[in-house]
């Protein structure tokens, strides 16, 4: 073999496991473009939350929320948030929470000082819980702690049709509505806050049930199609499809500018 040949060799295996890294992104840009299309064709409007993380978590999320009605179909991804709990996959109890100030907590939230925003520390900005986000069976309040029916692990998909309150229904409409995923991982909080005791469930510490990631829902841009240009295929799904398209573009760019990057070190250190 060539030196060439070797070199080329070399760029193609290193390039192999960044364009993988893109995959997730355009398996789930897919998937939106798919449910966004959906509830267009169905009249309804399509919301979505970027899930970013709170009191020390490592996580992140997306989660998509199509509603027609009352009807909700819901579609997660989430990764990165704490794994296990008393030796089992750790139950991530999840909420559409209402009628706060639409917005997820800053620091200033935590009264106590222990460096935890507890959920009632933080309900003043997302507010109380208005659709449990189960796995199976109730999704009413009442079935906000129930470690059950949450989804577990630290990395998971959900997916779920369900049928919201008019209150819920209300403030996703208004824009009040905030997703919140619950579950800490207890060794990442300080000393004094791994010694206390869940505010919503007193037999759990603190961590089971602090909020992890939030995200406020808004209407997405992948269910407005453009309007008033040339070669947008004038309604339906063109416009879905085109930042569908886009965003898998996007991470398939950034695996191939990885390849350069590393095309461009083998041939300075030939």
């Amino acid at each position: 073999m060539t030196h060439t040949k070797k070199t080329t060799a070399r760029v193609l295996a290193m390039a192999a496991p960044m364009a993988l890294l893109a995959l997730p992104l355009t398996a789930f840009s897919a998937s939106a473009a798919t449910s966004a299309a959906s509830a267009q064709s169905s009249g309804g409007t399509t919301y979505m939350a970027t899930l970013n993380p709170l009191n020390h978590a490592s996580g992140s999320g997306m989660l998509m929320l199509q509603l027609n009605g009352s009807q909700a179909v819901i579609t997660e991804n989430v990764n990165g948030l704490a794994t296990t709990f008393m030796n089992a996959p750790y139950p991530h109890v999840q909420h559409i929470h209402i009628n706060g100030m639409g917005t997820c907590p800053t620091t200033a939230a935590d009264t106590n000082g222990d460096g935890v925003i507890s959920t009632t520390e933080g309900g003043p900005a997302y507010g109380a819980i208005g659709t449990t986000l189960s796995v199976s069976g109730d999704t009413s309040p009442a079935a906000g702690t129930d470690v059950k029916t949450a989804p577990s692990g630290g990395t998971y998909q959900y997916s779920r049709t369900i049928t919201l309150d008019s209150a819920t229904v209300a403030s996703i409409k208004a824009g009040k509505a905030v997703i919140v995923v619950h579950g800490l991982d207890p060794t990442t909080l300080s000393a004094k806050a791994q010694s206390e005791k869940s505010d919503l469930v007193p037999s759990l510490p603190l961590a089971a049930t602090s909020p992890a990631l939030c995200g406020p829902l808004a209407v997405s841009q992948m269910a407005m199609v453009p309007g008033g240009g040339v070669n947008t295929g004038g309604g339906g799904t063109s416009g879905v499809h085109d930042i569908g398209l886009y965003a898998a573009g996007a991470g398939l760019a950034a695996a191939a500018g990885g390849a350069l990057v590393l095309r461009r070190r083998i041939t300075v250190e030939k």
